[in-house]
């Protein structure tokens, strides 16, 4: 090809793509699966789709301010095995996390093993196909999973986020692997999330949010929206006293039997909001109650710690498939110390 830009990434000639998956796997720029050749072609084909220069800046990151590159984003979405079209969500992703208030550095390093939670909302969902309902948080679609895929591939080579050197997770777990969904704004009686966070409707855009593992939660025996918060709320104050008491932004993630009961209630997702708000509480001294008690003895045995700063800081997320009254929530890696970032997507 003539019109392949000038890269700064060194080349490698090998016999074949499984000479390259070789080559890769020996020198650890994989997260352990194959992974697609980003040959010159196909990064000029990625960037071409987003109408980037190879040396474009994406975002910096804010700590050891390390430039990712257009060139090195559409790289790491060859790898994943995503199609050029996805590559405007990938970087949307990577524009978002850059920013302080998601704290990409201490995620990335932290003994924590939190994983990027990452929200799809608007056309461009629909435009390449994306999954919002069955199976939503596992292996769903394409471009679901290569899109997630992708910021890992990142983290890893261009942010040197390896285990055991820079990622010092003490489990991790498998969103960080690949954690993407599409809302399903179709069959939601709610806002979308990017709309509530400041997007215009009908704008394609992304919610970043770093996260720990996701606990699945179920309650089919109520038509009772107070009822249903109660169970979502209960996960949360579990998390609060099993894991970590600081406020920040939780996810959760309903599904559409648990919409169905809303909507014929009439709850929005501020109402949502204002009830788990008001439940998503714990006192220092339960946490006697679960091995802690060196910890609960510390200060006031009564003082409450709430899950959120606010309503607001709680995402509520519809995806997921028809059947089941199945939920989700997703904690915060650190609380008030990492912040959801919403970024449009440009298109």
């Amino acid at each position: 090809m003539n019109d392949i830009p000038k890269f700064s990434s060194a080349v490698h000639e090998v016999a074949d793509a499984a000479a390259a998956n070789e080559l890769f796997q020996r020198n650890g720029w994989t997260d352990g699966l194959p992974v697609v050749p980003p040959t010159e072609e196909a990064v000029a084909r990625f960037l071409a789709a987003v109408r980037l220069d190879a040396a474009t800046v994406i975002g910096v990151e804010p700590v050891r301010r390390r430039s990712l590159t257009a060139e090195k984003v559409a790289i790491a979405a060859v790898m994943a095995g995503c199609m050029p079209e996805y590559l405007s969500v990938v970087v949307a992703v990577v524009k978002a996390m850059c920013q302080p208030e998601y704290a990409l550095h201490g995620s990335t390093a932290s003994t924590g093993g939190s994983a990027p939670f990452i929200v799809v909302n608007g056309p461009v969902r629909l435009a390449i196909g994306m999954n919002a309902t069955h199976n939503v948080l596992a292996n769903a679609s394409r471009a679901n999973a290569t899109i997630g895929r992708s910021i890992r591939l990142i983290l890893l080579n261009v942010l040197g986020g390896i285990p055991g050197q820079l990622d010092r997770s003490t489990l991790g777990h498998p969103g960080k692997f690949t954690f993407c969904v599409a809302e399903d704004e179709e069959d939601s009686p709610w806002l979308p999330l990017s709309v509530e966070r400041g997007v215009p409707a009908g704008v394609s855009a992304v919610t970043a949010l770093q996260v720990e593992s996701p606990q699945q939660i179920m309650n089919e025996w109520t038509h009772d929206p107070r009822e249903i918060c109660d169970t979502y709320a209960a996960a949360m104050r579990s998390n609060m006293l099993l894991y970590s008491i600081w406020e920040g932004n939780y996810a959760v993630v309903i599904a559409k039997q648990h919409r169905e009961i809303f909507a014929a209630a009439g709850w929005s997702k501020q109402n949502i909001r204002e009830y788990v708000f008001d439940k998503a509480r714990v006192k220092r001294g339960e946490w006697r109650t679960v091995g802690k008690a060196a910890v609960a003895g510390r200060k006031d045995e009564d003082k409450v710690y709430c899950a959120l700063r606010s309503p607001d800081d709680l995402l509520v997320v519809a995806a997921g498939g028809p059947a089941g009254g199945f939920g989700a929530i997703l904690p915060p890696w650190y609380g008030k110390k990492s912040l959801a970032v919403t970024m449009p997507v440009d298109t």
